[in-house]
């Protein structure tokens, strides 16, 4: 199989052969810090050039909560918070596109303005990194498409196992605009995150695979699923190991795990995907450990616990990119970089033709 040629971050594959990558951490925990009302999701305390002004003020419905609407009315807070981890050592951050598709930006009835949001997030995590990269120490735009809230292949009713509240097409319609968007904006790198129903992922692959083709561009792929219980399987009932072979026809860079669970608990998953993805790097960024609503975070562990457990995993050449998911802050990524800088990074089965 012929190596791919990427149109944008092609020198990521050679840094991660090298080292381990460093990925950001939460945006949500980071933004519950900015305690935000009403009133500051709709643009309230940003008078920017590239703010909102009044043009929410008066919107219909509740928007507190959508975060992802703050790239757009509070840009200095998404800014800050790229900022802070790209300070704190992180060599990819996310996008603030976590629900920022048309199915699940009808929850704020803001689907409209999906596209908007993407394309929005993108450009400022791209002057975030444009600002910290260095020739010896580059910085990655990566371009993040969530899982949404509805599940293709999974009845939201229990008493009619056929029944769906999406399709394949309507997911597929909404992860090509939104890669589209997130490609225009500067991503260099997308990345299927908390995947916890194959066919919502496979919908999200075809897109991206359907942009490539179209638009002459191909950015480096990272898909992350995430366990959900003890089972070892994902919501949708896959193993990791089945996980894989359902989604490796799409070359990404690099598959792994991330949120769920802890790193402790993660462990056993990752060790599986490490034996059986041979060819591909490996991701991991689990949750701060277990939720505790009396922890600042939201999450058990300090950063010290987190940096010590994914060490372990680094240590034991099970990952090429670590990073954070729910309750981690730059302290936390601070930590892991700093716990990781010496380790060598996970070593890849090259095919002979590559």
């Amino acid at each position: 199989m012929q190596a791919l040629h990427y149109t944008r971050a092609a020198q990521l594959p050679d840094i991660l052969a090298q080292r381990i990558v460093i990925l950001d951490g939460a945006m949500g925990t980071m933004i519950q810090r900015f305690k935000l009302g009403e009133a500051q999701y709709r643009g309230e305390g940003y008078t920017g050039p590239d703010g909102a002004g009044d043009r929410f003020k008066d919107f219909a419905y509740d928007v507190k909560g959508n975060n992802e609407l703050l790239s757009i009315t509070r840009p200095d807070v998404i800014r800050d918070i790229h900022e802070r981890y790209l300070a704190a050592g992180a060599d990819l951050i996310e996008t603030n596109t976590f629900g920022a598709t048309t199915v699940a930006q009808e929850d704020y009835h803001m689907a409209e303005l999906a596209r908007e949001m993407n394309l929005r997030s993108a450009q400022l995590a791209r002057a975030a990194c444009d600002k910290y990269s260095t020739p010896d120490k580059p910085r990655f735009v990566a371009g993040a498409l969530g899982p949404t809230p509805k599940t293709a292949s999974i009845s939201p009713d229990v008493n009619d196992p056929g029944a769906r509240n999406i399709d394949f097409e309507t997911l597929r319609a909404a992860y090509y605009e939104q890669t589209e968007a997130l490609v225009e904006g500067g991503a260099d790198v997308l990345l299927v995150e908390t995947i916890f129903d194959t066919l919502n992922a496979k919908a999200a692959l075809f897109a991206i695979d359907e942009f490539f083709e179209k638009s002459g561009e191909r950015l480096p792929l990272i898909i992350s699923g995430t366990v959900t219980d003890a089972s070892g399987r994902i919501l949708s009932g896959q193993t990791v190991t089945a996980f894989w072979h359902s989604v490796r026809h799409s070359r990404p860079l690099a598959i792994g795990l991330n949120c769920a669970l802890g790193a402790t608990l993660m462990r056993p998953y990752i060790q599986e995907l490490n034996r059986v993805a041979e060819d591909t790097f490996i991701s991991c960024y689990p949750n701060a450990g277990l939720p505790n609503p009396m922890s600042d975070t939201g999450f058990d562990e300090t950063p010290e616990i987190t940096s010590r457990l994914v060490h372990e995993f680094a240590a034991e050449g099970l990952v090429n990119i670590l990073g954070g998911c729910c309750g981690t802050t730059p302290d936390h990524i601070g930590a892991i970089a700093k716990a990781v800088a010496d380790v060598p990074t996970r070593k890849m089965f090259y095919p002979a033709e590559a």
